[in-house]
C-alpha cells in the first residue's frame, strides 16, 4: 500500500472511532458537545474524501455525510441560540429552545443517516485495498495534491472579487483549512496561515450567526430584545472579518 493510501486509511478509520463514540455519547446524552464534536467529525471526513473522488465508495461516503450534515445543521443552530440567549441573560428564551435536548440527540444516534455512514465507513478501508489492486490509486498523492491546490486557487479567485460573498468565502475557507489538516504531509499552509484560516472562519462564523439570528427575529417575538444588539454585533464582525480577510489574501500572495 502507498504512504498515502495507508494515511488514507489510518485517517477513516481514526474518524471511524470518533463517530462511533460520538454516537454513543449523544445516545446517553452525556454533554452538551456531543452533537458539535459529531459535526466536526464529519465535516473532517468529508475533507478527507473531496479530493478522493472517483475512488469506489466516494460518492456513497460523501452523500451519506451530506445526508447527516443537512440533518443535524438545524438542530445545532438551535443549540448555538439557546446558548447565546442564556449567555445574554435570556434564560427563559435559551432553555425553551433546550426542551426534549435528550430524545433529539438519542433520534441523531439512531438516525438512517448516521447508521447508514457508519455502514459505510466501516466497510471504506477495504474498497480503497480493492482500488490499489486494480490500479485505482496510482499516482494518488499527486492527485490529492492537485485537487487540494485548486481548492487553494479558488479561494485566492474569491478573495480577490471586490464583490465576494461572505458566505461563500467562509466556505472556501472551511474547504482548504479542513483539506490542509486531513493532508499535513502535502504542506499547503504553515502555522501563520493556518492561523488566518482559523481566525477568518471564526470571524466569519461569528457574522454568520448574527444573520441568521436576525432573520428568526420576525418569527420569532421572544428573540426581538436582542435584535438590536445582533444588528451591531452583525456590522461589528463584519468590520473585523473584512480586516482579517485582507490579512489573509496578502499571506496566501506571499504564499
Amino acid at each position: 500500500m502507498s504512504a498515502m493510501l495507508d494515511h488514507v486509511v489510518v485517517q477513516s478509520l481514526t474518524l471511524q472511532v470518533r463517530l462511533l463514540a460520538c454516537r454513543e455519547r449523544l445516545a446517553a446524552d452525556v454533554d452538551s458537545e456531543a452533537l458539535h464534536d459529531l459535526r466536526t467529525t464529519t465535516r473532517r471526513l468529508r475533507s478527507l474524501l473531496r479530493p478522493l473522488r472517483g475512488l469506489p465508495a466516494v460518492e456513497q461516503l460523501e452523500q451519506a455525510a451530506k445526508a447527516l450534515g443537512d440533518l443535524t445543521t438545524p438542530l445545532r443552530d438551535r443549540e448555538v441560540l439557546a446558548a447565546q440567549l442564556i449567555e445574554r441573560g435570556e434564560q427563559q428564551a435559551g432553555q425553551q429552545r433546550l426542551r426534549g435536548r435528550a430524545q433529539t440527540f438519542a433520534k441523531v444516534a439512531a438516525s438512517a443517516e448516521l447508521t447508514r455512514m457508519l455502514a459505510i465507513v466501516d466497510a471504506f478501508p477495504l474498497f480503497l485495498r480493492a482500488a490499489e489492486r486494480e490500479g485505482l490509486t496510482d499516482g494518488l498523492g499527486k492527485r490529492i495534491d492537485k485537487r487540494l491546490s485548486k481548492q487553494w486557487r479558488k479561494l485566492e479567485e474569491g478573495l480577490k472579487d471586490p464583490a465576494h460573498d461572505r458566505h461563500s468565502l467562509r466556505l472556501l475557507i472551511k474547504r482548504v483549512r479542513y483539506g490542509d489538516e486531513a493532508y499535513p504531509q502535502l504542506d499547503h499552509a504553515g502555522r501563520r496561515l493556518q492561523r488566518l484560516l482559523k481566525r477568518a472562519q471564526g470571524d466569519l462564523g461569528d457574522w454568520h450567526d448574527r444573520l441568521q439570528w436576525l432573520l428568526q427575529v420576525p418569527q420569532n417575538p421572544d428573540l426581538s430584545a436582542r435584535a438590536a444588539a445582533w444588528e451591531q454585533e452583525l456590522h461589528q464582525a463584519e468590520q473585523k472579518s473584512d480586516i482579517t480577510l485582507n490579512n489573509l489574501q496578502e499571506a496566501l500572495a506571499r504564499r
